[in-house]
């Protein structure tokens, strides 16, 4: 074998390596007893800086070893300060659990990215996308092998779970207003297929709305903010888990 075959040989194996199963966010929501998917968020549009100086190579793992169900982690730089390079970093760092690619994903170069850097599933938003879009855009993910979390907030867009998304995901923020009201997950709750894999997403800061969530239903809970505005964020979950 020369050089050349050498190295496509190994180029094969590399995209092998891309296309193998990824660590289940579906599945590990289902067998968590918390079922938290803690959030690597260091920058909000209306709150601007969380936790700028936030390590990716310490806080996600930090998560995982305090008891996270899963890692959420803002790839968006612009109005989030995130980076791909920070679920890289986290990967590199030892992050096993799955780890959702957050953010507001509009094409299909973007799914390539999130395989690409090591993430399990990608989150879709009912709100940016028609449902024709949406439709392929799950498609190609499931063809990289990648699980979608499809965010919905209001009854309208309920009918974007008619594509069977591998997670159901009730944003309690409002993306235009950003005003934020866990009602709307409590609300929609009964509206979305039974067997759904439910997600509330965000404004999430107490134990017992947890509780109160599962109750509903829902078998996750991304929170970020939370945990991110503390010294050690880590603690924070632990802490959080310890209370529920």
């Amino acid at each position: 074998m020369d050089i050349l075959q050498e190295i496509t040989a190994h180029k094969f194996d590399e995209i092998a390596a891309l296309k193998a199963k990824k660590p289940s966010l579906r599945e590990a929501l289902l067998n968590s007893e918390s079922g938290i998917i803690a959030e690597f968020k260091r920058r909000s549009p209306s709150k601007g800086w969380i936790k700028e100086d936030g390590r990716a190579d310490e806080i996600p793992l930090s998560y995982e070893k305090n008891g996270a169900a899963a890692v959420s982690i803002l790839t968006d730089k612009d109005y989030f300060g995130g980076s791909d390079d920070f679920i890289r970093a986290a990967r590199k760092s030892g992050v096993t659990v799955p780890i959702l690619y957050k953010n507001f994903v509009v094409d299909e170069l973007q799914l390539a990215a999130a395989a690409l850097c090591g993430a399990s599933a990608v989150l879709l938003i009912a709100a940016c996308l028609t449902k024709d879009e949406c439709r392929h855009l799950l498609n190609k993910a499931h063809e990289l092998g990648l699980e979608v979390l499809l965010e919905m907030h209001s009854e309208a867009e309920l009918e974007y779970a008619e594509l069977q998304p591998d997670l159901c995901g009730i944003n309690n923020r409002h993306l235009g207003s950003f005003v934020t009201d866990v009602e709307t997950s409590f609300r929609l709750a009964e509206l979305l297929p039974r067997d759904a894999v439910k997600v509330s997403e965000s404004g999430i800061s107490d134990p017992r709305t947890v509780k109160a969530l599962k109750e509903a239903g829902f078998n996750g809970f991304l929170i970020g903010e939370n945990f991110m505005k503390t010294e050690a964020p880590g603690l924070a979950l632990h802490q959080f888990i310890s209370a529920l």
